[in-house]
């Protein structure tokens, strides 16, 4: 056996390496991964790899100093030097008021299964063939000419953590995959679109064949695509690029914007930012979750929590570092990796489904714009101000007609909250998913 084979035991050696060198407090974490994936390109195998790695990560806390360093070697000699590095770096560096572990009574005491793991490694000719069956039916689809190839994916994650103050735990996931890009046309005339899937779990993993027809089916579409004329009118934003609007909402309520002043809802805790009716959960306990997680990064109980409720907005995301500067405590939200200190970031995040369906969304529609794309990243966290390059299909009275391209859709993220309707047609597909969603009297830039 390894050092490797037993990571809470490398862990608790360093961290009483890290004690007797001198730190006042510690902790450490250990990322084991394990991941095989192959990629094909017109029935071409491209590549099949199986790639395995080990990193550590210890911080160590002087009084109000920290300091955070990582390495892949766990050799007995490479730990002694990294927490001589660690301890180096610690004594050079400015205060941090904020920075410390939990206190013992705020850490997990119970370590919840919420079944992310797949025990089953799936073969090489496994993933071979789910990226064959994709891109086969992709490139089946009547006018589709090209592929930017296929791939299948399969990864283990074992994470653990332990801190000088009493918390020793870690869990494992899995992932799946499978996607596929693909050409439509010819010349001047080509469009691309992709599909792809993930699961926990291999045999909740969508049909490849199902997701390469979709992507074969969206390619196609997207033929013959214009610019749009410039004007105000709704927008409807496709369930693969709606869950942009929570990660919008998601850094603009995260403890350090908050704690900096640089968010534009810094101000509206408590508040009404969306419309009466609409919650938005953030669930690390999910079972097969995407983003599931049994504890925090920083060994702290999470749990479901309604970020939003009804439309108000109930809580920060913060970790014990915001939490601390903003005189509050956290909410299980720390996440980390082995290089930087925790920061706070959310897990499972959904909008919970409305009452119409996307077709009674669209169908009052006379004119407007269903967006089914998205690029550039034009957002102002202060202000709010959102310019983001999209494409999709114009709406004309109450239908998807022409496709369009090249257009930019703006507003201001706390109008656009306020005025957000979403449709009943929630499906878990991301680590962030919201269901169709309508927003009106957005600008639309084109012509």
């Amino acid at each position: 056996m390894t050092a490797t084979d037993d990571p809470l035991s490398l862990l608790g050696d360093l961290i009483a390496k890290a004690k007797k060198a001198g730190a006042e407090a510690a902790d450490a974490v250990h990322f084991s991964s394990i991941g095989l994936s192959h990629a094909q390109r017109l029935g071409q195998p491209e590549r099949l790899e199986r790639e395995e790695s080990h990193d550590i990560g210890l911080r160590v806390m002087l009084g109000r100093r920290q300091a955070i360093v990582s390495s892949t070697d766990t050799a007995a000699d490479s730990l002694d030097e990294l927490v001589e590095r660690a301890l180096a770096m610690a004594k050079v560096v400015p205060d941090d008021p904020y920075c410390g572990l939990a206190a013992p009574d705020e850490l997990a005491k119970t370590v919840p299964d919420i079944d992310i793991l797949d025990s089953d490694e799936p073969a090489p000719e496994v993933l071979i063939e789910r990226a064959r069956v994709c891109e086969e039916a992709a490139r089946a689809v009547s006018g589709v000419t090209n592929s930017e190839g296929a791939e299948a994916s399969w990864s283990r994650v074992e994470i653990a953590l332990v801190t000088s103050n009493g918390f020793a735990q870690g869990y494992a996931r899995s992932g799946h995959s499978v996607g596929v890009s693909v050409i439509a046309g010819e010349g001047l005339g080509m469009e691309s679109d992709y599909e792809f899937a993930s699961a926990v779990y291999g045999r909740e993993l969508d049909d490849p064949a199902k997701v390469g027809r979709r992507a074969g089916e969206r390619a196609v579409k997207r033929l013959g695509a214009k610019k749009p004329p410039t004007r105000r009118l709704p927008v409807v934003y496709d369930p693969r690029v709606s869950n942009s609007m929570l990660r919008h909402l998601a850094g603009a309520i995260s403890g350090p914007s908050i704690a900096r002043g640089t968010s534009f809802l810094k101000d509206k805790l408590d508040q009404q930012i969306f419309a009466p009716g609409i919650t938005v959960v953030d669930d690390p306990h999910r079972p097969h979750g995407l983003a599931s997680k049994p504890f925090d990064g920083e060994g702290l109980a999470n749990r479901r929590m309604n970020i939003v409720e009804q439309g108000r907005l109930t809580t920060w995301i913060l970790d014990l570092s915001s939490a601390r500067q903003l005189g509050l405590t956290s909410t299980g939200h720390a996440a980390r990796g082995t290089s930087s200190p925790p920061s706070p970031s959310t897990s499972n995040l959904y909008m919970e489904p409305g009452t119409l369906t996307p077709e009674q969304l669209i169908g009052e529609i006379d004119e407007g714009f269903y967006i089914t794309g998205m690029m550039g990243m034009g957002i102002n966290g202060v202000t709010g101000d959102y310019s983001r390059g999209a494409s999709g299909f114009r709406i004309e009275k109450g239908e998807l007609t022409v496709p369009i391209s090249e257009a930019t859709v703006a507003g201001n993220l706390k109008e656009m909250f306020l005025k957000l309707t979403p449709a009943n047609d929630l499906v878990f597909k991301y680590a962030v998913n919201a269901p169709t969603l309508r927003i009106d009297g957005m600008m639309l830039a084109g012509n």
